[in-house]
């Protein structure tokens, strides 16, 4: 499995004034654009060929890649409307340029230290349409325990609930989720329910000392710099 989508084409509003210029994947995250972040993760896990998505300031994609020669790597493009959301970019993307039975599949905007080869392996031992990295739940208020009396019992800022785990936008596909996905909306609450439904969904949880992270505020930068910095680099 050696191709891999990149959504890319997200205005990044709430990250604003930053994006008022670039998309919201050109960002710069500890020194470098999420995009390159997320192409040097792809391309140390064996990915070759990637297809982006692209769609708010996509010129500046097309420019920042240019710039950097694809980092040494084959790569098409795909161009979507902001109101067909992540169905359309995935339908179009993989409608156009994806060839393979199997390949990666992810937004730009996840940074992780996961090993996408044991994504890979996993997809490939079950054959599913859709193979989910998952996660831990990261509760960011304060937890608190209680007894039947209501006395609390402890107390604790954040905590990873390993009871509750979330999607964190980094998917193995099978061609055939081609015929799931919708014309225009939301990928998860349309093709991933459908396919839930009958079965044809696998997960695969981060193993320990892998995270995640998000980017979707300024907020978000700070921790993802700190990730990276605890992660040395991706």
């Amino acid at each position: 499995m050696d191709t891999a989508v990149i959504i890319a084409g997200g205005e990044g509003t709430r990250l604003r004034p930053l994006t008022d210029g670039i998309p919201k994947t050109l960002v710069e995250v500890a020194g470098k654009p999420m995009l390159q972040w997320t192409i040097e993760w792809l391309k140390a896990g064996g990915i070759k060929h990637l297809v982006i998505g692209v769609a708010y300031k996509k010129e500046k994609i097309y420019e920042f890649m240019k710039a950097h020669n694809n980092f040494g790597m084959d790569v098409h493009f795909s161009e979507h409307s902001l109101e067909g959301g992540t169905a359309e970019g995935f339908r179009l993307a993989i409608e156009r340029h994806v060839k393979d039975r199997d390949f990666i599949a992810m937004n730009s905007d996840e940074l992780t230290n996961m090993d996408l080869r044991k994504l890979i392996e996993k997809h490939k031992k079950h054959s599913p349409t859709v193979t989910m990295a998952i996660s831990p739940f990261y509760v960011g208020v304060s937890i608190i325990d209680r007894d039947k009396e209501d006395k609390i019992t402890s107390f604790e800022y954040g905590r990873l609930v390993h009871s509750l785990p979330v999607s964190i936008g980094i998917y193995a596909f099978n061609s055939g989720i081609i015929d799931y996905i919708p014309k225009t909306g939301s990928i998860e609450n349309t093709a991933f329910k459908q396919l839930v439904k009958e079965g044809k969904a696998r997960a695969m949880m981060l193993s320990d000392g892998e995270e995640w992270v998000t980017v979707n505020t300024p907020h978000d930068i700070t921790k993802a710099e700190q990730k990276l910095k605890e992660w040395g680099g991706i």
